[in-house]
């Protein structure tokens, strides 16, 4: 007698940060169901070390501000012709969409019409909570569940009918545990007590054009005045290329660190951090780095969103808290000067690194540090869903 088919699901991330969630929830779900797992779809490096093999290259999809969208669009098409045609190909029996709303939200209306019957699973919410409340009723019709990974999500998606569980952020599940401060030290040549920065300008493209030459000037102020100050730049698989290029240029040293390993032990080390916001400003947290957030896009783009925002802040640790925990520096804000006087500040001043951090750790207890492994969440949640789908339709 045959074996019954493995259960076929498809992983979809578009960009460095949902590679990192599919990658976790395939762990997760064949550790639960063995050879009875089989995994296809479109990912980063991570999910292909876990059996997703990509049709191309996510950083085409790795998208931010309007004009960019509009510029990618026809190519942002292509490719979702692409995982349409991977779907009728591999015929999964579920979908799970992870983050990146414009593509997925897109991707979900056009597998619904391929196969009716396919189920899915957006995860992670939009943020109906900050901004466009009413993408949570465009959800809500798209899909069948989702797996929401902030507290604040679900009473949006519950009033909409939208069938959602809280799993928790899995940026809160990062274990710091075997992150070896003095490992990076000795790594990069620095002394015990010399100041080390890191500096982190993000995963997308459009972060490290717009961004990026903005840290290289707080960099440039802060080494002029600090000649043993140590550079660190965790590079995000996605732009690692990119990065290593432009800081090849800088006029004074600094170490791009590619392996996730050492980025934990530089983010261990860091006396102070300059981060993209995003979700690594979650990590750095959670690894005990005091940190200035900066950020820029497009100005139309920021005009718009600034209308559009309900929150005061971006970051998500600075809306938990409700007050500026660690300061943005955000479109013309984010110059070198500005970055460089708020991070000389906490590099002279120990007592209010200590106090940054302290306060980070506090607003990541509000957000759920310390739940359970929000894969492993995400993983119950899924196959508890299928069964109770399937039991409907037998």
């Amino acid at each position: 007698m045959p074996s019954p088919r493995p259960l076929t699901v498809m992983l979809i991330a578009a960009e460095a940060s949902g590679d990192n969630l599919g990658a976790g929830l395939a762990k997760a779900l064949r550790a639960r169901l063995g050879d009875q797992v089989r995994f296809v779809g479109l990912g980063g490096a991570r999910m292909a070390a876990e059996g997703v093999q990509s049709p191309f290259d996510i950083a085409e999809l790795s998208i931010l501000g309007l004009f960019e969208g509009l510029k990618a669009y026809p190519r942002v098409l292509r490719r979702l012709k692409d995982v349409e045609a991977l779907a009728v190909r591999e015929k999964p029996d579920v979908a799970v969409l992870i983050d990146s709303w414009g593509f997925n939200i897109r991707l979900a209306k056009r597998l619904r019409a391929l196969d009716p019957s396919m189920a899915l699973i957006k995860y992670v919410a939009p943020q109906v909570w900050a901004s466009r409340p009413g993408r949570a009723k465009t959800l809500a019709e798209a899909v069948d569940l989702l797996l929401a990974t902030q507290p604040m999500d679900k009473p949006f998606f519950d009033a909409v009918g939208l069938p959602s569980v809280f799993v928790g952020n899995p940026a809160l599940a990062r274990d710091f545990g075997a992150a070896d401060a003095a490992r990076a030290r000795a790594a990069i040549g620095a002394g015990p007590d010399d100041p080390i920065l890191a500096v982190l300008p993000g995963s997308r493209p459009s972060e490290i054009e717009r961004v990026l030459p903005a840290f290289e000037d707080a960099v440039r102020i802060l080494k002029a005045d600090r000649p043993n100050l140590h550079v660190v730049v965790p590079a995000a698989q996605t732009v690692a290329a990119a990065v290593k290029a432009r800081v090849a240029g800088w006029p004074f040293r600094a170490h791009v660190i590619e392996d996730d390993q050492a980025k934990d032990d530089a983010m261990k080390a860091a006396t102070v951090a300059l981060a993209c916001s995003g979700t690594v400003t979650i990590e750095l947290a959670l690894a005990g780095a005091p940190m200035v957030v900066g950020y820029r896009i497009g100005a139309i783009t920021y005009s718009l969103l600034k209308r559009l925002m309900t929150p005061r802040w971006v970051t998500l640790f600075n809306i938990a808290a409700d007050r500026e925990v660690a300061p943005e520096l955000l479109q013309h804000d984010c110059t070198g000067e500005r970055l460089a006087a708020q991070l000389s500040m906490r590099l002279d001043d120990p007592a209010l690194r200590d106090r940054q951090v302290a306060e980070q750790y506090a607003a990541l207890d509000q957000l759920g540090r310390g739940m359970p492994d929000p894969a492993e969440a995400a993983a119950d949640a899924l196959l508890a869903f299928l069964e109770k789908r399937t039991a409907k339709t037998a």
